[in-house]
Order: structure tokens, then C-alpha cells, then sequence
């Protein structure tokens, strides 16, 4: 009985006590950090925002201008001449993407910016529909980066052969 009683007291005492804090387990990482850090994704922070983005017919080109930061044009063709085509200046702060479509600041909105996607809201200001044709909208729109080059990014054109990035 006594044995029981002491072999019971020493299974007690492995059991109770004794870890260190290196074995317990450490809470797990962002996944998004994680792999920024592993270098599988782009950080966001790091990237240049100047480029052309696209997904479909849809498209938005992003260049450098001295004098406003950034200049943006968007473009959304859905065909049958429902379109919308605005152009206006950007700016960045983190990720999100602070857009003004035209001189009135009636389309200013703040988009989703992680690197390579861009994303507009899926409510835009009424201001934005003077931009748009028939019943497209820019609500909603999202495009990937294709190209870092400001000088495609400015070469990009809507239906009418605007540039919305660059001169002419």
C-alpha cells in the first residue's frame, strides 16, 4: 500500500509541473506575414503603385505625376457601348488607395490595394455614374497587376482611344 501510495505520488509529480516555456506552443503567425516574409507574396508596403492592372475588358493604369502624386484612369467595357471611362489622380496610404475620378472630387473613394490587386468598393458615390454609360458602374471592380511599366500604364486607352494616363 505504501508503494501504491509513493508510485502514485511520483506519477503526480511528472505530471504536474516542470515545463519549460520554450515547449509550450507559440501562437500562430498571420499567414499573410508569414508568407510576405518567406518572400511567396508581395508586400504590400515595398510595391510601387504605378502599373497597369486588368481582368477582362476592365482596366485601370496608375502613373507618376509630379505635381498630383499619382494619375489613374479606369476603364470598365462590358460591350454594347456600356462603359465607363474616368481619369483623375490617386494616392496610397498603406493599403488602401485613395482614388479622385475627374476635377470635382464628387468620385472619390477609397479602393483595396494588396500589391498586385486593386479593388473598388461595391458602393460608390453617385458622383461616379457620370463616368459610366447605360447601367455599367465601377462599383465592385477589381483587376490585377500585368505590367510595372508607367510607359504601357500611360499607353492605355478606352472604347474612344483616350489616354487615360497620359497626354494626347
Amino acid at each position: 500500500m505504501k508503494r501504491a501510495g509513493l508510485l502514485l505520488m511520483l506519477l503526480l509529480a511528472a505530471c504536474s509541473g516542470g515545463t519549460k516555456q520554450a515547449d509550450k506552443a507559440q501562437p500562430p503567425q498571420d499567414l499573410e506575414k508569414a508568407a510576405i516574409e518567406r518572400g511567396l507574396i508581395r508586400n504590400p508596403a515595398d510595391t510601387d503603385i504605378a502599373g497597369l492592372y486588368a481582368r477582362d475588358t476592365d482596366r485601370i493604369c496608375i502613373v507618376p505625376d509630379e505635381q498630383l502624386g499619382y494619375r489613374i484612369g479606369a476603364f470598365v467595357d462590358y460591350g454594347d457601348r456600356i462603359t465607363c471611362s474616368g481619369s483623375g489622380r490617386a494616392s496610397r496610404v498603406g493599403e488602401s488607395l485613395h482614388v479622385e475620378l475627374g476635377e470635382d472630387g464628387s468620385c472619390s473613394f477609397d479602393a483595396k490595394y494588396d500589391g498586385d490587386k486593386i479593388a473598388f468598393p461595391g458602393a460608390l458615390p453617385d458622383g461616379c455614374n457620370r463616368y459610366c454609360a447605360k447601367r455599367a458602374s465601377y462599383a465592385g471592380l477589381e483587376v490585377v497587376r500585368l505590367s510595372e511599366s508607367a510607359a504601357e500604364a500611360s499607353a492605355m486607352r478606352d472604347a474612344n482611344g483616350r489616354r487615360l494616363c497620359g497626354g494626347g
